[in-house]
């Protein structure tokens, strides 16, 4: 006997109140199978797929894309199959809503409406973002050819590579465009950053300048655009607009001597690049001085909890990795268990995978600091806001050369800033400042006896 059956919105870690339907990616009509994907959710700064806890047939969505909802709400129903055995039916996560027959048949009427609905929003469909045309231009693709996939049938920048890479017809964009002249623009721009990018502390050896979102709806006359809202760019403001409200910020910074550092890395990189296969980062190097001082002063790594203070034993380091059109936090899980070449690694599948898309659920939760490479973008002294509800979070700013007193004499030596935002309910000056020092000494203490395995 067939059963209809409410699919929940999971709480999918201790944390999570509620998330954001992003997009579905199944619609009333199509089978879905356990752990199937369904649809594509956004929880704290991610994009992340959601499951399937049912086999059968998605009858109805009870949750339109773009609207965030608390969990345990019914998003979907799905029709099942009865287990003829135990005489319940295949469910786990899912509410039972009723038998099948009329209801189930009603229900599917509604569904192939909403779906109808769904498939007619392309409000979005012809505004395209600086990266998409980039992509574009680069590989002749005609973008008026290109399936979208994002909100309001939006080309997406996976979008376009998934059109190329399906060796789909290409058809050239006139030569007239603006899209290769703003390709050549932002080109030009690289070029002339390269100098200083090229003394910075970098997630990579090419890390990529994020694109500003700045197409919209013109209004004739009024010299203003208006951009709407993505819901992942919503989540961020919610999120830095209660970390600013509820954690009272303070800050601090300390100048690093980095110049043995340099030295070091640059001794390495070709050779570990060729044994792993990854870049030798400097912000390798900076994690492991950041998790030796955590493991120096665990209240740094904490949350407060109302009435209590909580210090997390774990050590999992979040990695600030910046996107097309926001910023992303995927967790390094037991740093402190990790040597340099292993933290680098763990760096360059990270960074990878936020830029691509690919991140799951669990590479983003269980973070309890949070490192920041703002150096990368010949930044010198930042004011970072923690990501809640972590206690601090560190910058590393860039590596610039300069002449500093050493002994009463002058010399050239790499320097490189590194600040701090703490919690003051948790945190005071001194434990930070002891914290900050004992960074400093890592960092200053490496030499060319280093290992980094």
């Amino acid at each position: 006997m067939k059963t209809v059956v409410e699919v929940i919105m999971p709480q999918l870690a201790e944390s999570l109140v509620s998330a954001t339907i992003e997009k579905w990616l199944k619609q009333p009509g199509d089978p879905v199978d356990v752990y199937e994907p369904i649809a594509e959710i956004i929880t704290d700064k991610v994009n992340a797929e959601l499951p399937s806890t049912l086999k059968g047939t998605l009858v109805k969505i009870l949750v339109r894309a773009g609207e965030t909802i608390p969990v345990g709400t019914p998003i979907c129903l799905v029709e099942t199959e009865e287990d003829a055995a135990s005489g319940d039916p295949v469910q786990a996560g899912g509410h039972q809503q009723g038998g099948a027959g009329q209801g189930a048949s009603a229900v599917s009427a509604e569904a192939a409406g909403s779906a109808a609905a769904g498939e007619s929003d392309t409000s979005m469909r012809h505004r395209y973002s600086p990266a998409v045309q980039q992509i574009a231009a680069e590989h002749g693709v005609n973008l008026t050819l290109v399936p979208g996939t994002g909100l309001g049938g939006r080309i997406t920048r996976k979008d376009v590579l998934a059109y190329v890479a399906s060796g789909a017809p290409k058809q050239a964009a006139p030569k007239t465009a603006p899209v290769p002249s703003a390709a050549s623009s932002d080109q030009l721009n690289m070029d002339s950053r390269m100098p200083v990018r090229s003394t910075g502390i970098h997630l990579s050896e090419t890390p990529r300048i994020p694109q500003v979102e700045v197409e919209g709806q013109s209004i004739p006359g009024s010299g203003e655009t208006f951009v709407d809202i993505t819901p992942i760019r919503n989540t961020i403001a919610q999120k830095m607009r209660q970390s600013v409200t509820e954690i009272p910020h303070g800050w601090m910074m300390i100048e690093v001597d980095v110049t043995n550092l340099v030295i070091l890395r640059n001794k390495l990189k070709d050779e570990f690049r060729a044994r792993e296969g990854v870049n030798l980062t400097y912000l390798a190097f900076f994690i492991k001085a950041v998790v030796n001082a955590i493991k120096e002063y665990p209240i740094i790594n904490s949350v407060w909890a109302v009435d209590k203070i909580i210090v997390k034993r774990d050590i999992n380091i979040s990695l600030s990795v910046g996107t097309e059109d926001s910023v992303i936090t995927p967790v390094i899980k037991n740093a402190d268990q990790k040597n340099i070449a292993g933290i680098a690694r763990e760096i360059d599948v990270l960074a990878r995978k936020t830029r691509e898309g690919k991140l799951k659920l669990d590479d983003i939760q269980g973070g309890t600091f949070t490192v920041n490479n703002t150096g990368s973008f010949g930044s010198i002294l930042t004011q970072p806001i923690i990501n809640y509800p972590q206690a601090a979070i560190v910058t590393f700013e860039s590596i610039v050369k300069r002449p500093v007193v050493i002994n009463d004499m002058l010399a050239v030596r790499s320097m490189a800033n590194v600040c701090l935002s703490l919690d003051h309910r948790i945190l005071d000056g001194v434990i930070c400042g002891r914290f900050l020092q004992r960074v400093k000494d890592t960092l200053e203490g490496f030499d060319q006896d280093m290992k980094l395995y």
